[in-house]
């Protein structure tokens, strides 16, 4: 198979995988080593593909993804194991906002999707240079996170739980104001 055949296989595989596609596993499917697996995909995104590296596998990046809104809280010391969760499924976490009851809604992008921005972002944190919105709010903090399927998002709630992350709404949290304000953007 000619390299550029490969290629157009690979980007087959991966637009058509529910879940991140290991090196290894792409090796194996296409009968070379992993080290042409990595000049492969920097070629693929030379040529503009959007490909996505999760400690995973590999994602393609689709167009339309899913968004959810979590309601975690956690403690400085775990604030990197809760958004590596969410990279390491692949996830974007959009942004942090906190329902503040005497300011509202206080929101910062943050657009992490790759460990690498995690560790960026805590680094800007430990430096002292700013507090995560959390702190404002006793550590209870909302985050949109994109993925691109909902059993990905699924899958980031149920892991949420298990490590203790989750927390309960309120009824004097207004989510809807969100998704509203989000409804707005899109219609744009």
């Amino acid at each position: 198979m000619s390299g550029e055949a490969r290629r157009e296989k690979m980007v087959d595989i991966l637009r058509n995988a529910k879940k991140p596609v290991s090196g290894k596993a792409l090796a194996e499917k296409l009968e070379v080593s992993r080290q042409v697996i990595v000049q492969d995909i920097a070629l693929l995104r030379a040529q503009k593909q959007e490909i996505i590296s999760t400690c995973r596998g590999y994602l393609m990046k689709k167009d339309a993804p899913c968004r959810r809104i979590f309601k975690v809280h956690h403690t400085d010391e775990q604030m990197e194991e809760e958004l590596n969760l969410y990279v390491d499924f692949g996830a974007r976490v959009e942004d942090e906002f906190v329902y503040h009851k005497v300011y509202d809604v206080i929101r910062v992008e943050m657009g992490l999707h790759s460990r690498r921005d995690v560790k960026e972002y805590i680094e800007k944190l430990k430096s002292g240079i700013s507090k995560s919105l959390k702190d404002v709010t006793s550590g209870y903090h909302y985050h949109t996170v994109t993925a691109e399927s909902e059993e990905v998002l699924d899958q980031i709630q149920e892991e949420l739980q298990k490590r203790g992350f989750l927390a309960e709404l309120r009824d004097y949290e207004p989510i809807d104001f969100w998704k509203e304000d989000s409804e707005k953007e899109e219609s744009k």
